[in-house]
């Protein structure tokens, strides 16, 4: 690459970096072509991108769009995978990859939401549930009191009938 390429891949990736708050620094060392073609398509599918980065252009790319905590981690192979909106998506996906592919990619570091987390804490999203899991549970935490509140209303209705047929037989009656 040139110096303008060099250029342009710098304020790419600086104007990516500005936009995510939530990506990871990954080692794909020991990973084939076909398995990173697979690896990729499972991050697309999650809204996340994986890409192969220069440690050299990316550590520009950090000091100008001003985001620390990351740089000390540039050596070696570096993938950087921008995680979108939903952090625990990509972790997932990592997370299952390593084991299908004897733990790799090993994460390198993160930031989640602007805070730079280490590869424990990426283990541990990834065992979170996932948005729309999330949503469910608590739809159905918040239905339980309203289901057992309309029983006992139905209860009480069921109980005012009885209560009020017995006494139109008892008149009937009389």
């Amino acid at each position: 690459m040139n110096k303008t390429q060099k250029q342009e891949v710098v304020d790419v990736l600086t104007r990516r970096l500005s936009d995510s708050k939530n990506l990871y620094l990954a080692d794909f060392t020991g990973i084939s072509v076909k398995a990173m073609t697979v690896l990729r398509r499972k991050f697309r599918a999650e809204g996340a991108e994986f890409m192969v980065v220069k440690n050299t252009l990316l550590a520009r790319a950090l000091e100008k769009g001003s985001v620390s905590g990351l740089s000390d981690q540039l050596n070696g192979p570096t993938g950087l995978i921008f995680a979108g909106e939903d952090p625990v998506g990509a972790a997932k996906v990592i997370h299952d990859f390593q084991k299908e592919q004897e733990n790799r990619p090993t994460v390198k570091c993160g930031l989640v939401d602007g805070q730079t987390v280490g590869p424990e804490e990426v283990r541990k999203l990834a065992a979170l549930p996932s948005r729309p899991e999330l949503l469910s549970q608590f739809a159905g935490a918040l239905q339980a009191p309203l289901s057992g509140f309309v029983g006992a209303l139905d209860g009480l209705l069921y109980q005012f009938v009885g209560v009020m047929e017995a006494l139109r037989e008892k008149q009937s009656e009389a």
